[in-house]
């Protein structure tokens, strides 16, 4: 059920900034499992739980249990002629050092067992001391870097690296899989469920009401700023920094068109030799044949394989173009201040956004034959120069989305928001003297 939510005067709305659009709006107490979503852009402003502690936390212990039996079980071995080899999460990493891409293994080691682990502890510590007598005064930072780091914990992608990689070696040597695949699809599943479980708005009300925040009111003046990080909309504190989590507060992302145009353009570059070097080396019996991303993607089709191959291309080929072709329309519609289908440009920029991680499953998929396939003189797999090149394409696609504030796009064709001692009072069609409310579903 879809209704105007109505704002109760026991409970006084929360003045929210929508991290898309940049429409202040207020949003007022709200009962568990329900979903309030921005009335300009159809953002979802939050999701409430109704167990934000328990649930999650019990979630992320269980996580934390297959992380580590992930880490150390292998996931595959392989064998030729009487040769045999395992892989577990470090293998990768391994792999790509002993060849000399320091730059590859980092990314993989991070993306893959970092990123993941901070995140899961991270979650722990925080969740564990919220409740406690006397909270550590440090959560809200933690708590904060949390959320910053999200988009670079990578299991899932990772997972799907490992069926592409299992599939292109059940042709070449004798595979099996190990303790380590299934406790690393069990922690994909628990992750999920602990992001789906997780009310981070309502983690950061606890720590108001358990002292350690000094957020006073919300203030909705000239001066008032949303934090990008907890959403907190009030005055800065000293050196403008928030007063909630103590990220540094902006307006707007700084220099948010020049940076996100560098990082593109460096991004376009990167693309070329992604795309014309080699990524992986066959070599059987000393005769080898280097092959490219779109080599590896035809012989995928070759071998009957089409939905991988269509899975390989997509992810590999089309995802990169994709982000770079639409980062590119996003900031010229915005330098032009044109007013053209805002909300579906705001559209393409979640899909943007949300879709650059997923070209790392070739990455992924590399690491592993790497690591396995090293049977010395009868057959080897060595990465090529291609494999760094097309990492910096995708870390650098990821970084420019994360560089680009959507909301530059309604404030360049007339539609910001912003906050006068009145209340919230909204740019383009119209104006309102109080806040106004936003769209709650059941």
């Amino acid at each position: 059920m879809t209704s105007q939510a109505n704002l109760p005067a026991a409970a006084p709305p929360r003045l929210h900034e929508c991290p898309d659009c940049g429409q202040f709006q207020a949003v007022p107490a709200l009962a568990p499992r329900m979903t309030v979503t921005c009335l300009r852009c159809d953002s979802v402003l939050r999701r409430t739980q109704t167990d934000p502690v328990g649930v999650p936390l019990a979630l992320y212990c269980a996580a934390l249990v297959l992380l580590v039996i992930t880490a150390v079980a292998p996931m595959m071995s392989v064998s030729r002629s009487g040769l045999h080899h395992e892989a577990n999460l470090f293998s990768g990493p391994v792999g790509f050092q002993k060849h000399g891409l320091w730059e590859l293994a980092a990314l993989v080691l991070f993306t893959t067992i970092g990123a993941p682990f901070i995140t899961v502890l991270g979650n722990i510590y925080v969740l564990t001391g919220i409740n406690r007598a006397n909270p550590p005064r440090n959560l809200r930072v933690v708590f904060g870097f949390l959320q910053r780091l999200r988009p670079w914990s990578m299991i899932e992608v990772y997972l799907l690296g490992v069926f592409v990689a299992y599939t292109k070696l059940q042709d070449l040597v004798h595979i099996e899989t190990g303790a380590g695949l299934w406790s690393l699809a069990a922690l994909l599943l628990t992750m999920i469920a602990a992001d789906a479980v997780s009310d981070p708005q309502a983690i950061w009300d606890m720590m108001d009401r358990r002292g350690l925040t000094r957020i006073g009111a919300d203030a909705p003046g000239p001066s008032a700023l949303a934090c990008e990080v907890c959403g907190l909309v009030g005055r800065p504190a000293a050196g403008g920094r928030c007063r909630r989590c103590l990220f540094r507060l902006h307006h707007r992302k700084p220099d948010s068109i020049a940076r996100t145009w560098a990082l593109l353009f460096a991004a376009v570059v990167m693309y070329i030799p992604a795309n014309v070097y080699p990524v992986l080396s066959f070599v059987q019996l000393g005769a080898g044949q280097p092959a490219t991303i779109l080599e590896g993607a035809q012989e995928l089709l070759d071998s009957g394989l089409w939905p991988l191959a269509a899975l390989v291309f997509f992810a590999s080929v089309a995802v990169p173009m994709m982000k770079l072709v639409g980062l590119g329309f996003l900031l010229i519609s915005t330098q032009r201040r044109s007013t053209w289908r805002l909300r579906d440009r705001t559209t393409i920029y979640r899909m943007v956004r949300w879709i650059g991680r997923w070209s790392m499953i070739d990455i992924f998929m590399d690491s592993l034959l790497v690591a396995l396939v090293q049977f010395g003189g009868l057959v080897h797999i060595d990465p090529g120069g291609g494999a760094v090149a097309f990492a910096a394409v995708v870390i650098l696609t990821m970084l420019a989305a994360e560089c680009f504030d959507p909301r530059l796009m309604w404030d360049a064709a007339g539609e910001g928001s912003r906050i006068t001692a009145r209340g919230v009072v909204t740019g383009g069609a119209g104006e309102h003297d109080g806040p106004i409310g936003a769209e709650a579903h059941a």
